[in-house]
């Protein structure tokens, strides 16, 4: 599939890549997310600047919920913890209290081991289960387009699409309705065609 990927395209795997490396995380939405605000050079930066979106602010957010000490629980968690009457952030506070306040930080990557019975991969360079979908939604929504190329924009709109992950939390977190953002990329791909 990413021989079909434009060459903006692949810059912005490319930077998602190296960001997530750098926080020793698997290629989450939120790092598809910043490779597409970074890429100037593709219609999906245009879009997402235009709504309002800042690469550095983007960052920092992705930062702040990296650091967060809940980030190991997904939101649906959270949510049937509280429908059990269990209060997390009670929860949280006190395990700091206990156990000091880098308790519930994530723990450096171990060394790799490089031996032949030793398989593990790397997390590094690997897409979330949720990145992958967005990817083949990509194909998916340019194939709709009628386009043989995946562009910048259909990433962009497949990250829309998919309509959760981390992604959508700092889109929706800064402000921008999510069918105004497709309306706006769609537009702008039929300005540009």
């Amino acid at each position: 599939m990413f021989e079909r990927f434009t060459h903006a395209c692949r810059g912005v795997i490319t930077r998602a890549n190296e960001e997530a490396r750098q926080a020793h995380r698997l290629i989450g939405t939120e790092y598809l997310l910043l490779g597409l605000l970074e890429e100037e050079t593709g219609l999906a930066s245009r879009v997402l600047r235009d709504a309002g979106l800042d690469p550095q602010r983007v960052r920092a957010a992705i930062q702040q919920l990296a650091d967060t000490p809940r980030s190991f629980l997904s939101d649906t968690d959270v949510e049937a913890l509280r429908a059990i009457g269990i209060d997390v952030d009670a929860v949280l506070a006190k395990m700091k209290e206990s156990f000091g306040p880098d308790a519930l930080m994530p723990r450096p990557p171990a060394p790799r081991r490089r031996w032949p019975l030793t398989r593990r991969r790397d997390r590094a360079g690997r897409f979330s289960p949720r990145a992958k979908k967005v990817l083949e939604l990509a194909l998916r929504e340019a194939l709709h387009l009628k386009h043989n190329y995946i562009g910048t924009e259909h990433l962009l709109l497949a990250l829309l699409r998919e309509g959760e992950g981390r992604a959508i939390t700092l889109i929706t977190d800064a402000g921008i309705q999510l069918q105004e953002l497709r309306r706006a990329t769609l537009s702008a791909v039929g300005r540009a065609a």
